[in-house]
């Protein structure tokens, strides 16, 4: 579970703020602090992973902390949850390596694909001793790969990749070509050309498992970093 301290002053947005979290798995609320005095003191005695940061605050505002954060060196990741839309203030955050930066108000959807995605960027590198480009290229700074043009291969019809891509990031969970077929409504040969042309332009994964009784078992993923294909649009 990543652990998770809130910093912001409004009870009301801080609230709103739990609750959303409480939705998403993987995640566990370790405190809430209305001001970054206060926050400083519960980094240094406790171990937290993300922070999810207002900029104005009484005293220290959130910008301050955020310096602050960087120069004790904790290993703590930072997304800014804040009304400030200057430019000073979101040059200053990336600079200062925010992972994410969301403008008050939001909607839940726009919360749950910056946490989902730190979180899966945190996975991805996990499970990797060395880095290619292309990986970091497309998973962690979601880059177009080269053969993700603007046209569908002969074959695969727009209509018909838009239903499978939504069932697909409707659902959000590893799945195989058998039951989404039955989702969608399509043959699995179909199906299987959709999912291997989305697998080639990396908007999904895909591992081979074996059942009991030594079937190769497909299952994809689907990679929420890229979550506007332009078939899409």
């Amino acid at each position: 579970m990543l652990r998770v301290l809130i910093v912001e002053d409004d009870p009301m947005v801080a609230e709103l703020n739990r609750r959303f979290l409480e939705k998403l798995d993987g995640f566990t609320l370790s405190s809430i602090v209305n001001n970054g005095k206060d926050a400083l003191s519960f980094l240094e005695d406790n171990t937290v992973d993300l922070v999810l940061l207002d900029v104005f605050m009484p005293g220290m505002n959130g910008l301050e902390l955020l310096s602050a954060i960087r120069r004790q060196q904790y290993g703590i990741d930072v997304i800014l949850v804040t009304a400030a839309r200057d430019k000073q203030s979101v040059q200053s955050a990336l600079r200062q390596g925010a992972v994410d930066y969301l403008i008050k108000p939001f909607e839940f959807e726009r919360f749950k694909s910056a946490l989902t995605g730190y979180k899966q960027r945190l996975k991805f590198i996990e499970q990797q001793e060395q880095l290619s480009q292309p990986a970091l290229d497309t998973q962690i700074f979601n880059q177009l790969t080269p053969s993700e043009t603007n046209e569908l291969p002969k074959g695969l019809d727009q209509h018909t990749m838009r239903r499978v891509w939504k069932c697909i990031v409707k659902n959000q969970e590893d799945f195989t070509a058998e039951t989404m077929a039955e989702t969608v409504g399509l043959s699995q040969v179909s199906m299987r050309k959709y999912l291997k042309y989305l697998t080639s332009i990396e908007l999904l994964t895909v591992n081979v498992c074996y059942g009991s009784i030594g079937r190769p078992i497909s299952k994809y993923h689907y990679n929420i970093l890229k979550t506007n294909p332009f078939f899409m649009q």
